[in-house]
């Protein structure tokens, strides 16, 4: 498979983002709002400096018995994270969720993110070129019968 995690796997995006300090409230809100699991964090000039996920929420504040409305972005977020870019291909970014526990990671073009890539998003792109290719092998081995 030599899917490109851009356009392949998902589309550039206008990606919600929070700063340092932002709340976990306000991170907390934007998520459910666009029903995403992840946000980036910029600085002023919108360049990523960070990424702070659904799991860092419930972990590192919800169970430590932190105050959400207290707490800040950048007393939780991920500095400086594992990034994709728009060429890299699909498997080498499933490879690198799966060996470093990632779910969601960035996709950035000139240090500003243009998408997030989740590996709901690999393993859909990954079950339908499997699909394809069984396709394919159907109707070169059985002819059209089981069509392309």
């Amino acid at each position: 498979m030599h899917r490109k995690i851009i356009p392949d796997i998902v589309q550039r995006l206008n990606i919600a983002s929070v700063k340092v300090d932002d709340t976990i409230y306000k991170c907390a809100q934007i998520m459910a709002d666009a029903h995403i699991a992840a946000l980036i964090v910029v600085d002023d000039d919108g360049i990523l400096i960070g990424i702070i996920t659904e799991r860092d929420l419930t972990q590192q504040v919800l169970a430590a018995g932190l105050d959400g409305k207290t707490t800040i972005v950048g007393d939780v977020m991920t500095a400086n994270p594992d990034i994709l870019g728009p060429e890299d291909s699909a498997m080498d970014a499933l490879e690198l969720m799966q060996n470093r526990g990632y779910r969601h990671l960035p996709v950035v073009e000139n240090g500003k993110c243009i998408s997030i890539v989740s590996s709901r998003d690999l393993y859909a792109s990954i079950k339908e070129a499997l699909e394809q290719d069984i396709r394919e092998t159907k109707a070169f081995v059985f002819g059209d019968r089981y069509g392309a």
